[in-house]
């Protein structure tokens, strides 16, 4: 038997579902804030992740997979969402666009080789956004709000933003020499990891899974003393925004982005959900304006976040939150004979192009069978088709629950079901659905 590769699963039955109503939250949401939907590429060439994650990265040195096509060419896919929808802004020119600041989310596959875990696969699915061309803290504030009221319409309410700033490319290059020569005297006592960063990135050192808990990173520089004025008023702008808003958030000095393209603000999302674990933080973004220029673009601002539907989908779980799906059906048809199986294949076309989930047999089962399977789906309602009935314009319909029946003529039937599941099912809020289903 051939089995699925490891860090990958299959998604299917109720979780598709879960999984599908995530999804259709985020398109709305997205819409809201007027981001467009971009699809780029799986795989891209492994120089734009090179330069656009970074050589120094994680990601890089370690979990990308990488291979050479056919052609000779190197290609990798893709490990996060950002760099392929910054590629495709300077390959088509958007930044010449008249309509500025662009907009875009994406929803869809990365691949990344690490240890996997719960919330962390191989093969693992990401949302997120860009929003291009401002460099206005109101920007950042956006970005922020945006993924804050997925994860509040999803039922998350256990969510903080923390927040820390970089500061401009000056304040960087103060906080990087300030963490060299705090770390200097120490480097024979640093994981081999910490060693390549001080040499390479000296932010990342700050992200060490092996010491970083430890006094010595406890008591390592911190990015907002090493602010200038404008960096300052800047992040300050950002924290008002955020108050107007009313969205709550830490400033967290421990948040660093050790890209050399990123700057001023950076966050995450983390849950203080009892169970996540190490997997608390479901997404993460930041300022990123010299990433444009840095992949053969003009000099571009940006800030962008991204966020992993596993460990969104594992956040609702560990909360308890009854994601509002279900796999019950509106309605099963039965038949005898024939002429009974004909209409049924009618009707059942009817009644699902007018927006009901319809099933109807097709196993040749008994009539005993077939309402056992009708059981199975929990059908709301059943109509066992009779030759009679039909030649004089009605059927039969059975609700599941309280066992009654009634005959409703043919030309009412779509308007009694509509009536008759509407009272049947919890009232939702959308405002959108034709009858019962959101």
């Amino acid at each position: 038997m051939i089995s699925k590769p490891k860090g990958t699963k299959d998604i299917l039955g109720l979780d598709a579902k879960k999984w599908k109503y995530v999804e259709r939250v985020v398109d709305e949401v997205m819409e809201k804030y007027h981001y467009g939907y971009i699809r780029t590429p799986i795989f891209e060439a492994t120089e734009l992740f090179h330069r656009g994650v970074g050589e120094a990265s994680d990601i890089v040195t370690k979990e990308t997979y990488d291979f050479v096509d056919r052609g000779n060419r190197a290609m990798t896919l893709r490990p996060e969402g950002t760099a392929g929808v910054v590629r495709s802004y300077i390959e088509n020119k958007m930044y010449g666009d008249s309509v500025q600041p662009v907009k875009f989310y994406y929803n869809g596959p990365m691949y990344r080789y690490e240890r996997p875990q719960a919330g962390r696969e191989r093969e693992l699915t990401q949302f997120g956004a860009e929003l291009i061309g401002s460099d206005d803290a109101i920007s950042d504030a956006e970005i922020i709000s945006l993924a804050v009221q997925i994860y509040h319409i999803l039922g998350l309410k256990d969510v903080v933003v923390h927040i820390n700033s970089l500061g401009d490319s000056a304040s960087r290059d103060m906080y990087r020499n300030a963490l060299l020569e705090y770390f200097k005297p120490h480097l024979d006592s640093l994981c081999d990891d910490c060693k390549r960063r001080y040499q390479k990135n000296p932010l990342r050192i700050l992200d060490c899974k092996v010491d970083g808990n430890s006094s010595l990173f406890q008591n390592a520089p911190k990015t907002l003393d090493y602010l200038n004025e404008e960096s300052k008023s800047r992040f300050e702008k950002v924290q008002e925004y955020l108050d107007i808003l009313e969205i709550p958030y830490e400033v967290d000095h421990k948040i660093v982005r050790g890209l050399d393209y990123y700057n001023h603000t950076v966050f995450e999302f983390i849950t203080n959900i009892p169970g996540m674990g190490g997997e608390a933080t479901i997404g993460a973004g930041g300022r990123y304006n010299g990433l444009i220029e840095s992949l053969g673009g003009p000099s571009t601002p940006g800030i962008g976040f991204g966020s992993g539907m596993d460990r969104v989908l594992l956040a609702l779980e560990q909360e308890n939150i009854e994601v509002p799906v279900s796999d019950n059906i509106d309605l099963y048809l039965l038949y005898v004979n024939e002429e009974e199986k004909k209409y049924a294949l009618y009707l059942a076309q009817e009644l699902r192009l007018n927006g009901f989930t319809v099933e109807m047999e097709n196993m040749g089962r008994s009539l005993k069978a077939q309402f056992k399977q009708a059981d199975r789906l929990h059908s709301k309602f059943t109509i066992v088709l009779n030759s009679e009935e039909l030649d004089e314009d009605y059927v039969t319909v059975k609700n599941a629950i309280s066992k009654e029946e009634e005959q409703v003529s043919l030309d009412a039937l779509i308007y009694y079901l509509d009536e008759n599941l509407m009272d049947d099912d919890t009232e939702c809020d959308c405002g959108d659905c034709h009858h019962h289903d959101c």
